[in-house]
């Protein structure tokens, strides 16, 4: 079907017992959907939700603390802010559950996609694809601990085989899960093939929940064909929302960026990152960011070599400003060959 795009993504969504305002949301991005990075998007607006970076559950479940790595947030973000934990013990992801959900936030996310070593060999991520019942007992146990709503998201599996990802959300649901985030890639890829949205299309049928679908959108057009091709009830934005923080308010209040935008963009974003983290970890972050950000320019690699060079925040301000007297180009795309 073909549709007005703002005029769907405006279109509120019940996720159990809860309702967003919107059908484009944050996609979990560890390191990168960080607090900093949050008030940033907050201030473009047009998003429907946002998921934190992903929270150790055997950290969070110790208290409500919010200086814990990944389990960092501001209070007004809450009501529109889901909390993604990962873990392999179904006890521990649950009563790490019951903390966030005492924390105010407006759900709950289980990681069953992280396919990097550090989280895989201990189990968790989309290792979890590989022991289902397991990670069916997870999803089982947080909805036993907690009212608020929960979400789980996950991958392929790790073959290229669509059934099993379709049997998997079927369980989900029947454990209790009230929406799915499914990212249609096998897990030991690692970006270097596209996709397959038709393996969306096969969950969706799955399933009765809602489901958001993720994977190389980089562009309205993109946006438009995932929808109408797969059916998903929203979609899941993930790189392109690190390279272009004001999308979600482009796409769905039709708001036309100015040339300033990337230079005003880059500069708020070091003051936030100096704002909430300590000098050492700010600028770990603000490495990280920056190699979205720099897919925004023709020569980004250039820009983006510079701002590694940087030492402190002040560092980098200098290389924004530096790097505007030169007029950059940008390009209607962001360079996927950048986006890490």
């Amino acid at each position: 079907m073909a549709f007005n795009l703002p005029e769907f993504l405006n279109q509120p969504l019940s996720i159990g017992n809860r309702t967003i305002p919107g059908r484009l949301v944050l996609a979990p991005l560890s390191k990168l959907g960080n607090v900093a990075f949050r008030e940033l998007l907050a201030g473009y607006g047009g998003f429907g939700l946002m998921f934190s970076e992903m929270s150790s559950s055997r950290a969070v479940q110790h208290g409500t603390s919010n200086t814990i790595a990944g389990f960092m947030w501001r209070p007004k973000e809450l009501e529109h802010l889901v909390c993604q934990l990962f873990g392999d013990d179904p006890d521990t992801m649950g009563r790490a559950a019951r903390q966030v959900e005492k924390a105010g936030f407006f759900g709950v996310d289980i990681n069953f996609g992280c396919s990097v070593a550090s989280i895989c060999r201990h189990g968790c991520g989309a290792e979890l694809l590989k022991t289902p019942d397991l990670a069916v007992k997870i999803v089982a146990a947080i909805r036993r601990q907690v009212a608020l709503p929960v979400f789980v998201k996950f991958r392929t599996g790790w073959q290229d085989d669509p059934q099993p990802a379709v049997d998997l959300a079927r369980r989900f649901e029947d454990a209790g899960a009230d929406a799915l985030t499914f990212h249609p890639r096998v897990a030991p890829d690692r970006r270097t093939r596209p996709p397959k949205w038709a393996y969306i299309a096969r969950v969706k049928e799955a399933v009765s929940i809602p489901l958001f679908g993720n994977g190389n959108v980089f562009s309205a057009d993109d946006c438009r064909t995932m929808l109408n091709t797969t059916g998903c009830n929203g979609v899941a934005l993930g790189r392109l929302a690190i390279a272009r923080p004001w999308i979600f308010a482009q796409w769905t209040r039709g708001i036309a960026p100015d040339r300033d935008i990337y230079k005003t963009c880059a500069l708020e974003m070091i003051d936030l990152l100096e704002k909430h983290f300590e000098p050492a970890l700010a600028m770990r972050r603000l490495n990280r960011f920056f190699a979205y950000y720099a897919s925004n320019f023709k020569f980004g690699h250039t820009f983006y070599a510079r701002i590694c060079k940087a030492q402190t925040p002040e560092d980098a301000r200098q290389v924004v400003l530096d790097f505007y007297r030169e007029a950059p180009e940008t390009v209607t795309i962001p360079k996927i060959t950048l986006l890490r």
